[in-house]
């Protein structure tokens, strides 16, 4: 199991299963703005193994595009996850806010074609193309 909270520890959450796919650090200009970084730390988890433990009323929402709603800690701004209509079984999930160790290293570097221009990639992970260049937005 894995635990994690809000930057304010209002609201903590529990998944109760394992991350799916790859640990990915997303570099589209949505990541970048959801975190507030150069990119975003991101997994998926089965919906049915995420439980709000506590402070599940001050978790807010907003739709950032169609269908797909990002919860966010309305206490201190932390973002928790995404729910997709097109996929509601699967959320997209914030490492950033976990307390505990996954015990995964990240998979990959997501949309390397938005990356921020201050950002140098060193490391030997995957390169998944894609993405709108920095500044602009699709």
């Amino acid at each position: 199991m894995l635990n994690g909270s809000c930057a304010c520890g209002r609201v903590r959450y529990e998944i109760r299963g394992e991350l799916l796919g790859p640990i990915t650090y997303c570099h589209c200009w949505r990541c970048r703005k959801h975190s507030g970084s150069s990119f975003g730390t991101t997994a998926g988890v089965k919906a049915r193994e995420f439980f709000v433990v506590s402070g599940v009323e001050l978790l807010s929402t907003w739709e950032s595009s169609p269908g797909v709603r990002r919860y966010f800690a309305s206490c201190c701004g932390s973002p928790i996850y995404k729910r997709d209509d097109g996929a509601p079984n699967v959320l997209g999930f914030r490492l950033g806010t976990l307390d505990t160790d996954p015990s995964r290293m990240a998979g990959v570097h997501f949309m390397v074609g938005s990356k921020a221009p201050w950002v140098e990639i060193k490391d030997r992970l995957a390169q998944e193309p894609g993405g709108v260049p920095f500044g602009e937005r699709d």
